[in-house]
């Protein structure tokens, strides 16, 4: 009887990387000890984190680090070793553990070596949450900084579950246009709407994979729509038509203002091609701007502030939080808005209003000026609870740079914000848990494989991040001809 070789030839290739692994694998006999936690890159240390999500791969924080032992061990049962450059887990067996210990914690020993001696760390803990993250991933757009240049603008998509990324649709595929970013209908991929700025400009509607292009332009508006919002039973999309600028300091701390010279809300009704205008949405003595559908889609919140002189004015731009009632029955709006926060009366401005889905919060951004926040260094995000009306900082979140552009998950208990805590220009994902209470954890930035690596060669940065429950299919090959050589449904207004 003949061994096969294709069977052997695996079996000794297996056997040769479990001794090379084991081999590689160092035994720590002397250490010294310390009463300190480990200064690791991302900083993990105490936060809360969901069943499903991708290894959190950490680096030492110190240069010049020979090697990193971690053990992990769950309360519950289960542990995990790796030994390397950095704390590399292995993606199955990561996700056993965390399954494992859900609703418990994990326990993080640490090891550094450093001149060819040990020392181990204060051990920390992860908390795995018991609330589940009903999402496959995120998606956002990756742009660069300085906006100035432009570059190579693309959205994007991640699966949470693992280091994966795939385009959804960027410049190469649509070569020297701007594009605004993907918004979903709450989290749901079969709906999504996008825009692409300029010549060639449209307005993408996407539903359950039959993509059409309309030009939401006209007569009576002043722009094409952006900054969208879809009405939750997915008819009817809010959009800002606006005009968006930026002015450059030399010689201060902040070298970049962003600003609006105009912003009006508009509203699609996606199946008659129509638009429906409100005067209380588009004012000539005020700016109307970053309109939400509340979950039940019965109001819709967005910013408002006093036209001023831009860029002269700059400093004197302060948003008010609104909300005006929606019928969506006979697609009308009331006439009455509800101002929930002043801002000229605060001395400051609050922007971007993101409902919770299940209808208990409204999370919102907070700066000195500006309609703007990821331009603001001092935005930070609060929540307000929608059956109190009591508003609250999120300390548990902020940093002393700008915290923005945040977004709910489908079950309410998880958000995503963009932040430039970490140097001041790019931004970068965290993602942080909220209970029945309106409690918030600490929250930890995007996994990645190579976390260190990736983040500091990285130059784009994050924008407009959203959860999606499925992977977004979108076929951009396609787009390409729609662009530049397919025609546009002109809205009409109703």
């Amino acid at each position: 009887m003949r061994t096969s070789k294709t069977i052997v030839k695996p079996i000794i290739n297996f056997i040769f990387l479990t001794f090379l692994l084991v081999s590689c694998t160092e035994k720590i006999e002397k250490m010294n000890k310390v009463n300190e936690y480990p200064d690791i890159y991302p900083d993990y240390i105490g936060v809360t984190i969901p069943v499903g999500i991708a290894p959190l791969n950490f680096n030492p924080a110190q240069k010049s680090i020979d090697k990193i032992d971690v053990i992990v061990k769950g309360a519950k049962g289960g542990d995990l070793h790796t030994q390397g450059k950095w704390a590399d887990f292995d993606i199955d067996e990561w996700h056993e553990l965390v399954n494992q210990n859900k609703g418990g914690k994990l326990l993080f020993t640490v090891c550094l070596k450093k001149d060819g001696g040990w020392t181990q760390f204060k051990d920390f803990e992860i908390t795995v949450s018991n609330y589940d993250l009903d999402a496959w991933g995120i998606t956002y757009r990756l742009i660069s900084p300085g906006y100035e240049v432009g570059g190579d603008i693309g959205i994007y998509q991640r699966d949470l579950s693992n280091f994966d990324e795939f385009p959804i649709l960027t410049e190469k595929n649509v070569p020297g246009r701007c594009m605004n970013c993907h918004t979903p209908n709450q989290t749901d991929p079969k709906q999504f709407t996008a825009q692409i700025r300029g010549e060639n400009g449209g307005t993408l509607i996407q539903k359950n994979g039959h993509a059409e292009w309309i030009n939401t332009k006209t007569d009576l508006t002043k722009a094409a729509g952006s900054y969208a919002s879809w009405h939750p039973e997915g008819r009817y999309v809010a959009y800002a038509a606006n005009s968006v600028h930026q002015s450059f300091f030399t010689g201060r701390q902040s070298n970049l203002e962003v600003f609006h010279k105009f912003s009006d809300i508009i509203l699609l009704d996606t199946d008659t091609k129509q638009l429906i205008l409100h005067p209380n949405l588009r004012t000539d003595e005020a700016l109307e701007i970053f309109p939400a559908f509340s979950a039940d889609g019965k109001t819709l919140y967005y910013s408002t502030s006093n036209a001023c002189d831009v860029p002269a004015e700059y400093l004197k731009v302060k948003c008010s939080l609104v909300s005006i009632p929606f019928d969506v029955t006979t697609g009308t709006f009331g006439e009455k808005v509800d101002t929930l926060l002043n801002g000229p009366a605060d001395d400051r401005s609050y922007i971007i209003a993101r409902p919770s889905y299940d209808g208990k919060w409204l999370m919102y951004c907070v700066a000195s000026r500006s309609n703007f926040p990821i331009a603001q260094k001092d935005a930070d995000l609060w929540l307000m609870n929608l059956e109190t009306k009591e508003t609250r900082p999120l300390t548990e979140v902020n940093s002393d740079q700008s915290d923005s552009y945040h977004n709910w998950s489908s079950d309410s208990h998880w958000f995503v914000f963009s932040s430039k805590r970490e140097d001041g220009s790019f931004t970068k994902l965290y993602l942080a848990q909220v209970d029945e209470n309106g409690k918030v954890s600490k929250p930890f930035l995007l996994p990645q494989k190579n976390p260190k690596e990736f983040y500091h060669n990285l130059f784009d940065a994050y924008n407009v991040p959203n959860f999606t429950k499925t992977k977004v299919e979108f076929d951009a090959h396609k787009a390409y001809q729609d662009v530049f050589y397919g025609e546009r449904i002109q809205v009409t207004i109703k």
